[in-house]
């Protein structure tokens, strides 16, 4: 499996941004694919998943009702729309793919290299 994450860059509070991940591998319905995210000083923070063919999805308390997870199958592809972005949000964010519906980044075992979200005030 490699990753690809793209979509990354300099937004003002308030606005929007979708980053993408593109998986070489199988299609994104046959993993767990999540994005994460770490701001300078800070340990690697989970943001949102989604997980088999249903795609079902989960977030953390931080971005829930601002960002949501779409996939495409056919693409291969899965992306984070943030919507409504803070300064807090500003880090380097990073999609992965497991095998184990989990929030645990320790799990996940591909990782893309990750791409800088930077929102100002």
């Amino acid at each position: 499996v490699q990753l690809q994450a793209s979509g990354g860059g300099l937004v003002q509070a308030g606005g929007s941004l979708r980053l993408s991940c593109a998986n070489s591998g199988r299609t994104v319905s046959s993993y767990v694919m999540g994005w994460f995210r770490q701001a300078p000083g800070k340990e690697r923070e989970f943001v949102a998943r989604i997980s088999g063919s249903g795609g079902s999805t989960y977030y953390s308390d931080s971005v829930k009702g601002r960002f949501t997870i779409p996939s495409d199958n056919a693409k291969n592809t899965v992306y984070l729309q943030m919507n409504s972005l803070k300064p807090e949000d500003t880090a380097v964010y990073y999609c992965a793919a497991g095998v184990v519906v989990t929030n645990a980044p320790g799990l996940y075992g591909s990782w893309g290299q990750g791409t800088l979200v930077t929102v100002s005030s």
